[in-house]
């Protein structure tokens, strides 16, 4: 800290104090940038350097687990079933989530701000919002199959492969309707924070962008989340119940347990509850920042810096990498084909794999 410290003090002597985010940016490009960013003053060097490092990181780490994620589910025949092209839409959309939105803030942390032009600043604004809100969705939808699979259970109608492809398309579809708004007149997308990023206006105060931004946030975040809540209280509320009528049983045919010895720990609905419960921990985590950010600052409640801005963003980004990791480590049968496919990426040895992947005695998890 003490180093840290003492090359920001150097920093701020060799930058005046009339020197400003705003002087920074190309001439090009500085019609679109809000007159906010002109009282803050140029970030340190070594700020670029690590929101370069880390989003460097972040893309290596999401775009190769993504693939692994897209290559097991698609080549293992006992994991090609209509809900796991739900998955794999999930992890296609993540990957090129970080493939477009990586490799341009990577080489802008470099030059310190925007480089690439006004028409590739609104690309990259709509490829982040495009993807962004087709994971979302996408994770809405896995939400509710698995609920259909647990609380309905052989009441639920089974998602049929031309189902799941339906679902895939339409939230595509209705992704492409909200990244194109902007690009009709529906608010804009500009450079935000530090320059090296872009993404919707959310610092003007007219109507059309704070409407934008509200009524995004109403169909992009709170209703997938509330959506999901309601998918993963019932599915829990489901799990409760049937491990209490296990018990129950148990008792009265008095024994200690109706499973078998490999499968006493947990049950497969539980199991499944917990992964998506992760997954969707995460995704909180992941974007409510970049929430607060744009609601705060389009009803001008709170005042955002550069950094403050850039680092919501990273957050929101940071999503394209959790997937992968949480289906590697909790999917005993992805992790069984993972063991086949790629043996070096695998969490544990074969046997021990294929132990767990045959104590899921229902289909429950093929399903969901």
């Amino acid at each position: 800290m003490a180093a840290f410290a003492a090359y920001q003090a150097g920093y701020s002597n060799m930058n005046p104090g009339n020197m400003s985010v705003f002087d920074m940016v190309q001439p090009e490009i500085k019609h679109m940038v809000s007159t906010h960013w002109a009282q803050f003053p140029p970030m340190n060097p070594l700020w670029h350097s690590i929101l370069g490092f880390t989003i460097f990181c972040l893309g290596i780490i999401s775009m190769i687990g993504n693939y692994v994620v897209i290559s097991v589910f698609t080549s293992t025949k006992s994991l090609r079933t209509p809900s796991n092209l739900l998955v794999v839409n999930l992890a296609f959309s993540d990957f090129l989530m970080m493939f477009t939105m990586g490799p341009p803030m990577v080489m802008n942390c470099y030059h310190e701000t925007w480089i690439y032009g006004p028409l590739a600043c609104e690309l990259y604004a709509a490829a982040g919002s495009l993807f962004g809100c087709t994971s979302i969705w996408t994770m809405t939808l896995i939400a509710f199959d698995r609920y259909n699979v647990i609380v309905k259970g052989i009441a639920g109608k089974p998602m049929t492969k031309s189902n799941a492809l339906m679902r895939i398309m339409c939230v595509w579809i209705f992704s492409l309707l909200w990244t194109a708004a902007p690009f009709f007149g529906w608010c804009r997308y500009v450079p935000e924070g530090n320059m090296t990023a872009c993404g919707t206006d959310y610092l003007s105060q007219d109507w059309t962008n704070r409407s934008y931004i509200i009524i995004y946030s109403i169909f992009v975040y709170w209703t997938p989340l509330l959506s999901i809540i309601y998918s993963y209280f019932f599915i829990l509320q489901a799990v409760s119940a049937h491990e209490k009528n296990m018990r129950d049983q148990a008792k009265k045919m008095n024994v200690a347990s109706l499973r078998s010895a490999e499968n006493q720990n947990q049950s497969t609905e539980c199991k499944l509850a917990k992964v998506a419960l992760m997954t969707i921990s995460l995704w909180f985590m992941a974007w409510t920042p970049y929430l607060i950010i744009n609601i705060g600052s389009v009803t001008g409640s709170i005042k955002i810096s550069p950094l403050t801005s850039i680092w919501g963003s990273l957050f929101a980004k940071a999503n394209a990498v959790y997937n992968p990791i949480v289906y590697g480590i909790s999917h005993p049968k992805y992790r069984l084909a993972l063991q086949k496919k790629y043996p070096s990426l695998a969490c544990a040895n074969e046997p021990e794999v294929a132990a767990e992947g045959q104590s899921m005695t229902t289909d429950v998890e093929e399903k969901a």
